[in-house]
């Protein structure tokens, strides 16, 4: 394994998300990262588990 490169503008929040689960809400804390208005959840709200960084995941915030 090795690193290829640093983003730079990558900023690492962690942020209070709501998520449906079935007919319930849920809310708590999620690590992201974030570039300018947009969020990529590092982990799921409901159960912490990982997920990984990419575009299907991405959270935009206006």
């Amino acid at each position: 394994m090795k690193i290829i490169r640093e983003l730079e503008n990558i900023k690492l929040v962690i942020v209070e998300m709501e998520v449906n689960l079935g007919t319930e809400k849920r809310k708590g804390l999620t690590l992201c990262a974030r570039d300018g208005d947009e969020y990529y959840p590092l982990n799921t709200a409901h159960d912490g588990r990982p997920i990984l960084m990419n575009k299907e995941n991405l959270i935009k915030v206006s």
